[in-house]
């Protein structure tokens, strides 16, 4: 989807990097860029550094930085560009029915609010006017929409990069009870979340768990005390997403 976009704007000057962020490096993201076929820069993230940096919590997410490489908009969601006609990739393709961990997705994600229209608007207004669009924000305006970082954020940052370390270094056991901590610290960061939940014996590749949560009958052997669907339904699937503000 991006890689269509780029093609037909980097004419007029917009270049698309990818960042993959996932733990368990390389190969874990190989297939899905692969598949893209991309001309843009696509990054593996395996520290999930740029997340760090820029604000990111949850994914998609975007961060516009003009020619000068001032940040014009801090991080944001960023929904598919609707105009952008392209094939989905289908994880359920070949199953006579859908299993009942995806019903329960999809019943909460047909009700995630975002706003791919506005967004795509936005994004070519800044491409043809660029420091003249209005959605190109000031330094203090993208000061004061970039995410506040108290002790907590900074704490559940330190175990999370912990647990990533103890991770790569294949101590998986030890890894989990940092990573709960960043949990705990920063519960509005589902990018620490989703990576934990990705890395849990059952499945095959970084959207694993996400796909399937905690084993069905061995509920007992998840160690964190949150997933998608529940996590979802809490916080209401309206509120997944922060509203677009132009």
């Amino acid at each position: 989807m991006w890689q269509a976009l780029r093609s037909e704007l980097h004419p007029q000057g917009l270049e698309v990097v990818t960042v993959g962020m996932d733990t368990a490096g390389p190969e874990a993201c190989r297939r899905f860029i692969e598949a893209a076929n991309p001309e843009h820069p696509s990054l593996i993230d395996a520290n999930h550094l740029v997340a760090a940096k820029f604000g990111i919590i949850n994914i998609p997410n975007s961060v516009w930085i003009d020619e000068d490489g001032m940040i014009v908009r801090p991080a944001e969601a960023a929904p598919a560009p609707p105009s952008i006609d392209v094939a989905r990739t289908n994880p359920f393709e070949g199953m006579d029915e859908f299993p009942d961990r995806a019903n329960a997705i999809m019943a909460e994600a047909v009700h995630i609010e975002a706003s791919p229209e506005a967004y795509e608007a936005a994004l070519r207004d800044w491409v043809t006017n660029g420091a003249d669009s209005s959605y190109a924000l000031s330094p203090d305006e993208v000061i004061a929409r970039s995410q506040p970082r108290d002790g907590n954020t900074s704490k559940g940052q330190a175990h999370f990069a912990l647990a990533t370390h103890l991770e790569q270094q294949g101590k998986h056991e030890a890894a989990i009870g940092h990573f709960r901590q960043a949990h705990e610290l920063v519960p509005d960061n589902f990018a620490y979340r989703r990576q934990a939940w990705s890395l849990e014996p059952g499945g095959e590749g970084p959207f694993a768990r996400f796909w399937q949560g905690p084993m069905e009958g061995n509920e007992e052997a998840w160690p964190y005390a949150s997933e998608w669907v529940a996590d979802v339904q809490a916080m209401g699937p309206a509120n997944y997403y922060p509203k677009f503000q132009p």
